[in-house]
């Protein structure tokens, strides 16, 4: 009944403070058909709240959300089934699903009188210009009177989460080498073959068999190491994104930043689906999300674990090149494509150095001069340090993609030449 009284509308309100102050001027002027009117029109939101806040419904409520991950733009729709699970019949009910404002106005729906045991679905669509995830609910159940005099709100607890992902271009199929690691039976014959000095082993991690220790390895280094046999062949990848504020311009969605997000979405997707396990590298170094060293197939689960971090992600002001240069060193043998920014010379040495292996090295240099006004000194000196810092890499054997702003990847993709050392193999198990 408390809960009730505080949910008086407007009009209930109005109602009560109008009847007491009828009531209390019929009391002082003695007119006792001014204090009757006055008591009723006071008692009818009283009684309207009484009514409120007795009534009992049995509801249950689901909801689909098909499909929970969308890129930038798309359209998803939402199910909402309410069921009334009692044995009595419902009144007239207002129900508002909770939705953030990123996905648009809160949907509001009037259900007229549910049969006991049947259930009503209701269908609405959202759709988000800006990547990240959200929560959707909980469901707002809305139970009034029939005079409008009070309504009681009673919310379901089950939120449901819709993954707004960076938007995913189709770049074309170029020739791409990667390092090929693990284990299979045909790595086990060539080990047996070439003897029990030229195993491979690595450092032990947790859940490795210890039949698989290598022990003589194991002496020599002061830790456990295991033998890297029976692992299917697979060709590696690493995707490196610039998260520093400081190497972008540009706010919101119309900002380097975010074409960045989405280059280096359509690159890792690119790559699983070629046959490429995907790793994911932001530039503060230890936040590492990754795809697992597993064959990302198309709308395969992969896939969608590097989506989902790319959604959530954001620039930071505390990162810097350091950790893209640590992940690249870390990375040697493996294909890498950097994602970067605004760089000077200092940061293109940086990434030279840390770039020792054999694996082939990509870097998409966004154009963040392009997000200032043409033509003042930041913006020519930007393009100045941009141009000599993508010609120290290019020196070092990184190869270059000139990204603008506004163009396609997939132009700027197919404007690169890509001369491998080999045809790109895909993955399968060793022969």
């Amino acid at each position: 009944m408390r809960s009730a009284l505080g949910s008086l509308t407007t009009r209930g309100r109005t109602f009560l403070s109008a009847g007491v102050t009828a009531a209390l001027m019929a009391l002082a002027f003695g007119q006792r058909d001014i204090l009757r009117v006055g008591l009723l029109v006071a008692a009818l939101p009283l009684l309207a709240a009484l009514s409120v806040s007795r009534t009992r419904f049995r509801l249950a409520c689901s909801r689909m959300i098909e499909p929970s991950r969308i890129p930038v733009g798309d359209t998803s729709r939402i199910v909402l089934r309410l069921q009334n699970v009692a044995a009595l019949p419902t009144g007239l009910l207002l129900v508002e699903d909770r939705v953030p404002l990123e996905l648009g106005a809160r949907p509001r729906f009037v259900i007229d009188r549910l049969a006991p045991r049947s259930h009503r679905d209701v269908t609405y669509d959202v759709r988000s210009d800006v990547r990240g995830r959200f929560m959707v609910g909980p469901l707002v159940l809305r139970v009034a009177d029939p005079f409008g005099l009070c309504a009681l709100d009673r919310s379901f607890s089950q939120r449901d989460a819709l993954v707004v992902t960076p938007a995913v271009e189709q770049l074309p199929s170029m020739s791409l080498s990667g390092d090929w690691s693990g284990h299979g039976d045909s790595r086990a014959r060539s080990v047996a073959a070439a003897g029990e000095d030229d195993i491979a082993v690595r450092d032990y991690r947790r859940g490795d068999e210890l039949r698989r220790v290598h022990w003589p390895s194991t002496a020599r280094q002061g830790q456990l190491m295991v033998r890297r046999e029976e692992q299917p062949w697979e060709s590696r990848s690493a995707v490196l994104l610039d998260t520093r504020a400081i190497a972008h311009r540009g706010r919101g969605m119309d900002s380097s930043f975010e074409r960045a997000v989405s280059a280096a979405a359509t690159v890792g997707v690119h790559l699983g689906r070629r046959g490429f396990s995907v790793r994911l590298i932001a530039a503060s170094g230890p936040g590492v999300s990754s795809t697992g060293h597993q064959p990302a197939t198309h709308g395969g689960d992969n896939e969608g674990l590097l989506l989902d971090a790319l959604s959530v992600m954001s620039s930071r002001t505390s990162d810097t090149v350091e950790g893209l240069a640590t992940a690249a060193r870390h990375d040697g043998d493996s294909l890498m494509v950097a994602v970067l920014g605004h760089i000077d010379v200092a940061d293109a040495e940086r990434l030279a150095r840390a770039r020792h292996g054999m694996g082939t090295t990509i870097a998409v240099l966004v154009d963040v001069a392009g997000w200032l006004a043409r033509g003042e000194p930041t913006e020519r000196l930007l393009r100045e340090q941009a141009s000599e810092a993508a010609s120290l890499l290019r020196v070092s054997g990184w190869r270059i993609v000139h990204l603008e702003r506004g163009q396609p990847l997939a132009d700027a993709w197919k404007q690169t030449a890509f001369h491998d050392r080999g045809p790109l193999r895909t993955t399968g198990a060793a022969s």
